[in-house]
């Protein structure tokens, strides 16, 4: 995948703190939404996923939080499929405010079958690396 997934969000009274920026955690949720609309993209499913006993699971992430955002912005996460081996997705992810990124992340997944055990990635989704 060489072109970045772009998903857009807008940010609510719910996604900020007392001083009016968004709260950390709401990024997570914003990044989280970003990476189920790359597989919908790519016709893979989280429901199909689950019938089929497999799910995900998040290993780590690294945050680079590199300005807030506010209400009413309208963000935009653009997500990077950076690497796939084994039971691993790596993914680069970024949240931005037109030209400004705000937030840089480093994601890894893992694919676990339903008695939360690694399992192998699907093809389908192996070939999102390519």
């Amino acid at each position: 995948m060489a072109e970045p997934h772009v998903f857009a969000v807008r940010v609510y009274y719910e996604d900020t703190d007392f001083s009016g920026n968004v709260y950390h955690a709401a990024y997570l949720k914003f990044m989280e939404r970003a990476r189920t609309e790359l597989l919908r993209a790519q016709g893979i499913h989280h429901a199909e996923l689950g019938r089929e006993g497999l799910a995900f699971a998040v290993r780590s992430m690294q945050l680079d939080f590199r300005a807030a955002a506010h209400i009413d912005d309208v963000l935009r996460v653009e997500t990077l499929v950076a690497g796939a081996s084994g039971a691993r997705l790596q993914l680069s992810q970024g949240v931005w405010r037109d030209a400004e990124l705000l937030v840089d992340a480093q994601v890894v997944v893992v694919a676990i079958n339903m008695g939360g055990k690694p399992t192998r990635l699907p093809a389908a989704l192996r070939a999102l690396a390519d």
